[in-house]
């Protein structure tokens, strides 16, 4: 994407270091955090839909807390992390680490439904940059040797493709996670509009925290990633034979 350097630069002020982006970094960050985007999001809950029907999930507040703790604990802890260790090494042209850190993220998805999400939304996003043009046939070949693909690995490429500052990156990532699961809420529990907005806007205060410990994690030597969350993983994996359900995870 060509950046031309007289491009308005917009200011991002947050509780962390400022981040400065010119208008057409903006205008691709955002549609590529769009719901819109056809990588087929809107099809997974993650494993909500499994809490809903153990009733482990009912209202409005245990839905907060459900997705709260997935959210500072799971995410905070491998998914975040690693995706800047794949935005680092993309940077850097480290393919080989991109490849094994791609296969480890792959392999800690605790259920074949996970690991499906991941993969069918790595693919779809990779296909979609394909015919959009977005980075050269050169600068995507790297990718197309990486089997399965993983979403953030695809998502980072893309961040480092249109030269953005990694916690521009990473803050949209993490803000498109949040909102699926809140989407997967909407319909599933299912909650309100306004209702869902409560729990997006107490949620989004986490981000700071949840960045600053991903960077912790993910410039420890060795990495620091931690994915143990056994009653999610009981409970995810339960979705995939439950019965009557909208979502694919």
């Amino acid at each position: 994407m060509p950046m031309n350097p007289a491009n308005r630069r917009i200011r991002m002020v947050g509780d962390a270091t400022p981040v400065s982006l010119t208008v057409l970094q903006l205008a691709a960050l955002q549609q590529l955090s769009s719901p819109a985007l056809p990588i087929g999001g809107f099809s997974y809950s993650q494993g909500l839909e499994a809490a809903v029907e153990l009733e482990l999930i009912t209202d409005e507040a245990s839905a907060g807390q459900w997705i709260h703790h997935y959210f500072t604990t799971l995410v905070a802890d491998t998914e975040a992390p690693l995706w800047l260790i794949f935005f680092e090494h993309i940077q850097q042209q480290d393919w080989d680490e991109v490849s094994a850190c791609n296969e480890w993220f792959f392999a800690s998805r605790e259920s074949h439904e996970l690991r499906k999400e991941t993969e069918q939304m790595g693919w779809s996003l990779l296909n979609l940059a394909k015919s959009l043009q977005w980075g050269s046939p050169a600068e995507q070949a790297p990718l197309q040797r990486i089997t399965p693909i993983t979403l953030p690995v695809v998502h980072a490429f893309l961040c480092a493709y249109w030269q953005l500052p990694a916690a521009a990156g990473l803050g949209a990532y993490l803000m498109t996670n949040l909102e699926n699961q809140i989407a997967a809420a909407i319909r599933s529990v299912p909650i309100g509009q306004i209702a869902a907005q409560r729990i997006l806007n107490a949620l989004r205060t986490h981000l700071p925290d949840v960045m600053e410990e991903a960077a912790r994690r993910a410039h420890a030597s060795p990495y620091d990633l931690d994915n143990l969350a056994p009653q999610y993983a009981m409970v995810a994996a339960r979705h995939e034979s439950q019965f009557s359900r909208l979502f694919r995870s």
